[in-house]
């Protein structure tokens, strides 16, 4: 039998253990497995399946808390620092493991019921930290960026207590934000969400992170015999939007035009109640079809401005976090009538409008952006402003090949999630700009190129951290970065 306190193995599975170094279920006096010698025995880790006790240490990046069985690292999924929990090991790999805590023998504080049914251990992936009390979260958080900032761009204890990192909530609360929702679509035909690290999708009646319009559309519990998945837009404009992606649209990420499926129209579409409401329209047509309801475009309210993006197109998937991450570039970089300025991986243009703005207009402001649909939604968007220009190419190439030229006054980076990188710094520090704001939506990624920009001569002068994701790992932060005085 298991020692109290440690759960029970499952038929067929290893015995629990332990952590810290305690004794395995059904070993020898010694601790050791019976016909185990005790070198083989202190040289055997955990074994997928296997269920251990042990004590939850700091929060680490991925959603996930540090833990340690016999010197063994164990990233636990689940749980929250200082509790004592029972843990399922669900990968296993050299030098550490994953697993997931299944029952929680000492809870934290701050440890709360989720409120969505399928935020536990091996159901839907998408929400990370349910389990924790939402103030919690940008503790969780800020505790994840400090940690990141000291170990990888290599600040110091008081560099990183001078900047007061914290991450702020947006309005509106921790459920119910999400406007854009993509549900794969299972072999039966059913809409659902994707486990944690694996492609099995679990069909949900609902998920409490999207927006209630999206909740109230009839796609959940009605097939879609055709389609690997089905996306969902509820933009702040007032427009709702769904879209059936064949398997080949499903795998590239955002599709611009998905090839036609055969579809019934989507009845009781519904748009937000100070929106107008969105017209049925089925799928038609042998080579491009529309949405399967819905407007094709879609209308976007940020900066002061309205913009009309693809259904598919990108945009900030929390209604508040354009309007944020725009009033802290600003803030931070602080534009000034006359100066130029560069938007790199600029989108549609959200930030080189809004410093547009304060510039004037016969400052120059240039967005560089790669992707089709960006740059034409860039040039629809601002072709009201004269002195915006939108070079369609990759920002290295844009950089090395003397697309865009110095000297520049300031520089916005919004950069995918793994970074701008060492090449596209040294070619901005080059450039010469007064300041840099750089939008990162990965800490991790955000503090590699710190300590480039570091190893440059510059600093890291202020830093705002904003929880556009709640219930959920990811963060998003807004640094400033200027020449070192």
């Amino acid at each position: 039998m298991t020692r109290p306190g440690v759960a029970a193995p499952r038929a067929g599975e290893g015995a629990s253990r332990a952590g810290g170094g305690a004794s395995r279920a059904g070993a020898g006096g010694d601790g050791r497995p019976a016909g185990v010698g005790r070198g083989e025995a202190e040289r055997r880790g955990l074994e997928e399946a296997e269920r251990v006790e042990l004590t939850v240490d700091a929060v680490a990046p991925g959603g996930h808390c540090v833990a340690r069985v016999d010197g063994q690292v164990v990233f636990v999924r689940h749980a929250l620092p200082g509790e004592r929990v029972v843990a399922e090991v669900t990968e296993v790999h050299r030098g550490f493991v994953r697993a997931d805590a299944v029952t929680v023998l000492d809870a934290a504080p701050q440890r709360v019921a989720p409120p969505c049914p399928y935020a536990k251990p091996g159901l839907c992936g998408g929400c990370d930290l349910q389990h924790v009390a939402p103030a919690a979260q940008l503790d969780w958080k800020a505790a994840v960026v400090r940690e990141q900032l000291r170990r990888l761009a290599g600040l110091t204890d008081a560099e990183i207590d001078r900047l007061g990192v914290r991450v702020a909530a947006l309005p509106g609360g921790p459920l119910g934000w999400r406007s854009r929702v993509r549900y794969a679509v299972d072999a039966a035909g059913r809409a659902g969400l994707l486990k944690h690290r694996s492609h099995e999708v679990v069909p949900v009646d609902r998920c409490l992170i999207a927006h209630p319009a999206i909740q109230a559309l009839p796609v959940l519990g009605r097939p879609w015999p055709a389609a690997e998945a089905v996306e969902a837009v509820a933009s702040t404009g007032g427009d709702v939007t769904v879209t059936a992606l064949p398997p080949d649209a499903a795998a590239t990420a955002p599709p611009a035009a998905p090839a036609a499926l055969p579809a019934a129209p989507l009845d009781g579409l519904t748009a937000p109640p100070d929106g107008p409401a969105a017209p049925p329209a089925a799928l038609t047509g042998p080579a491009v079809a529309p949405p399967a309801a819905g407007p094709q475009t879609v209308r976007e309210v940020a900066a002061g401005r309205e913009w009309t993006l693809p259904a598919s197109g990108f945009w900030q998937v929390h209604p508040a976090a354009a309007d944020t991450l725009v009033d802290a570039v600003l803030d931070l970089l602080d534009p000034r009538p006359g100066e130029s300025a560069w938007d790199l991986y600029g989108g549609a243009g959200l930030f080189a409008a809004a410093v547009a703005a304060r510039v004037g207009p016969a400052a120059r402001v240039t967005v560089v952006e790669s992707a089709g649909a960006g740059v034409a939604a860039a040039r629809d968007n601002l072709r009201d402003l004269p002195g915006v220009e939108v070079v369609a190419a990759r920002v290295e190439t844009a950089l090395a090949r003397r697309r865009i030229t110095g000297p520049v006054d300031l520089v916005v980076l919004d950069p995918p999630r793994s970074g701008a990188g060492a090449r596209v710094v040294r070619d901005v520090v080059a450039a010469g700009p007064r300041a840099v704001a750089y939008v990162a939506c990965d800490p991790a990624a955000f503090a590699r190129d710190v300590r480039t920009f570091a190893e440059a001569g510059w600093e890291l002068a202020g830093l705002r951290g904003f929880d556009l994701f709640p219930m959920t790992r990811h963060v998003e932060l807004v640094g400033l970065l200027r020449p070192g005085r």
